[in-house]
């Protein structure tokens, strides 16, 4: 498997972002949707393996198969250009403005939202056989989980929503780490085994992914979760969309351009000591 070196990943993140900038507003929306619808499919698919078979973990391992598919495919979530996108006006490429990244971050969370919501509503409507049944231990868990992670957090107060914000910071660590890791290499296969790792254990750590909670509260909700809209967006997306900024940039995108596109200078060796290196060779 064909693999690029850090300063050569390190460009191409930069160009990555300057391209979303510049993306027509169409094709941002659409890609968003799909990045959005994907990752809830992957999100649902990964609830029910772990329900059925009890163990968790299997559903972390599988859940990383809907992250590979979009990007493979093209598409763009939050996340990832929280990430990539500010380092295109780091490096001062033409024309690219704050208002701009801001543009690109707000069409982006539009359309994962779309399409996350989506598929929330398909969803439950297959689990309910069209709202006329119970929707089963799948959706008495997604419920659960709904109410533990926006109440849950709520009985603590501050504390709480700290606790979410630092788990979105580590969560966009990792996915942040599989964008990267994708670009990497050459080869499908590649960029699929860098990219599976970093997922799976954001996903089986529990951490907190703006765009999967996209699908996963309204989904909630709909399967009769006691918890509320505002809830959700206080106790949970807010802070958890803030960490995913935070850690994606600073812990990923930030330390990689510093040190492999705007290097620092390299120390010089000392006059005596390189006296002593160059009489040592002769």
């Amino acid at each position: 498997m064909a693999y690029l070196q850090p300063a050569e990943f390190a460009t191409k993140m930069v160009d990555a972002g300057e391209a979303k900038i510049y993306m027509s507003t169409r094709d941002t929306l659409i890609r968003a949707f799909m990045a959005g619808a994907i990752l809830a499919l992957a999100a649902v698919f990964a609830i029910t393996v772990a329900v059925q078979t009890g163990v968790f973990l299997i559903g972390a391992v599988l859940f990383p198969i809907g992250f590979c598919m979009l990007y493979l495919m093209g598409f763009d979530l939050l996340t990832g250009v929280f990430m990539l996108t500010p380092l295109a006006w780091l490096a001062k490429r033409p024309g690219v403005t704050p208002s701009q990244i801001l543009r690109n971050w707000g069409l982006v969370f539009l359309g994962n939202f779309a399409g996350a919501l989506t598929v929330a509503f398909m969803m439950s409507f297959v689990f309910t056989m069209g709202y006329n049944i119970d929707g089963g231990a799948i959706a008495t868990k997604v419920a659960g989980i709904g109410e533990a992670r926006t109440l849950g957090y709520a009985e603590h107060g501050a504390a709480g929503w700290m606790t979410i914000f630092i788990r979105g910071m580590l969560c966009n660590w990792m996915v942040s780490l599989g964008v990267v890791g994708a670009m990497i290499s050459t080869h499908v296969s590649g960029k699929v085994l860098a990219m599976w790792f970093p997922i799976m254990l954001f996903f089986f750590m529990g951490f907190e992914h703006s765009v999967v909670n996209m699908f996963l509260f309204p989904f909630g909700l709909i399967m009769g979760g006691e918890f509320s809209v505002m809830d959700y967006f206080v106790w949970n997306e807010i802070p958890t969309a803030l960490g995913n900024l935070v850690g994606g940039l600073a812990f990923t995108g930030l330390t990689i351009y510093t040190t492999h596109v705007k290097t620092a200078p390299k120390r010089k060796i000392p006059v005596a000591k390189k006296a002593v290196t160059e009489t040592a060779v002769v």
